[in-house]
């Protein structure tokens, strides 16, 4: 009982200090400041897109991963949850050197379309969509592997295409593990940071989410700093409590 406590309070005790430290006082007006909305805004609608874009990719590939017969598919799977372990700002450099204009994809987005992704907000949606991806493939490959493939065969005997199995039966039987990927997905993306820093910039207005925004804050108004910590800190659990029941029996 005694590690469980301390390992409760060791998790809670940095969020406590937070609500004890906040400017209270004058916490509307700083909410109010045209810094903090944008760069919310920014965090919102980012990391929204962000999870779109995974949910589009992820899903397909989590269906590899857990039916397909694919060769040196255990390699493809520890490729695919590297950025889980990866260092952020290694993977924010990785996109450069692909992403880039200089890169190995980047140079002929920018020679033959005219496309710039470092240091504008699309930038910072696939710095968020590569770290926050695994989060949803694991889930719904988890949750793949765990419903029963019987009703999918039957479907089949019956002359359903595979297209049709997959959006009639597979998909709606694994709906609680896409929308437990997609929460954990969405909010790992709202506090990316060291990818988005890397590769996206820090440009107040353009490419400044909240994380950076806290970070800017830190040397220069402490204060600032936790508010925009306890408004990522109060969107992150407003979500996860809104659909925990959801969120609990995916991650099952």
């Amino acid at each position: 009982m005694l590690p469980a406590v301390c390992g409760l309070a060791f998790l809670l005790a940095p969020l406590l200090g937070l609500l004890l430290r906040a400017p209270w006082a004058s916490l509307p007006d700083r909410l109010l400041s045209a810094e903090v909305g944008q760069a919310l805004r920014l965090s919102l609608v980012s990391a929204s897109l962000a999870t779109v874009i995974c949910l589009l990719l992820g899903i397909p590939l989590a269906w590899l991963l857990a039916r397909a017969e694919l060769p040196g598919r255990g390699l493809v799977r520890a490729l695919v949850t590297v950025p889980l372990v990866l260092p952020p700002v290694v993977g924010g450099v990785a996109l450069l050197l692909v992403l880039g204009r200089r890169g190995l994809i980047g140079r002929y987005l920018y020679e033959w379309f005219g496309v710039s992704l470092p240091f504008t907000p699309a930038g910072v949606v696939i710095a968020e969509a590569f770290v926050a991806m695994p989060f949803l493939v694991i889930s719904v490959e988890g949750a793949l592997r765990a419903a029963d493939p019987r009703y999918e065969e039957a479907a089949a005997t019956l002359g359903a295409s595979r297209w049709l199995t997959f959006r009639r039966v597979t998909l709606p039987s694994v709906m609680p593990g896409v929308v437990a990927g997609a929460v954990l997905c969405w909010a790992r993306a709202l506090g990316e940071f060291g990818a988005t820093i890397t590769f996206a910039g820090n440009f107040p207005g353009k490419t400044t989410t909240m994380p950076l925004a806290v970070y800017l804050a830190l040397e220069s108004d402490p204060d600032d700093a936790i508010v925009l910590s306890l408004v990522l800190l109060v969107v992150s659990v407003a979500v996860l409590v809104a659909l925990r029941e959801r969120w609990i029996r995916g991650a099952v």
